[in-house]
């Protein structure tokens, strides 16, 4: 699955985890491959359960790219 950095971020920053949105805008790439960056995303406290979780929850909207 493919997101912006930018949405990522903004997810992030509405949440109020703005310690981990630094750590997303500082360590992924503009695209983030959640299957490429997988490694990243969890240094940054992040996994593919939760993004799931986040966009089940419509948090991304339409945004997405499979």
């Amino acid at each position: 699955m493919q997101i912006s950095r930018e949405q990522l971020v903004q997810v992030l920053r509405t949440e109020g985890d703005n310690d981990t949105a630094d750590k997303v805008e500082g360590d992924l790439p503009e695209q983030i491959d959640t299957d490429r960056d997988g490694d990243a995303l969890a240094a940054a406290g992040l996994d593919r359960t939760q993004l799931m979780a986040k966009l089940a929850g419509g948090a991304f909207g339409g945004t997405l790219s499979p």
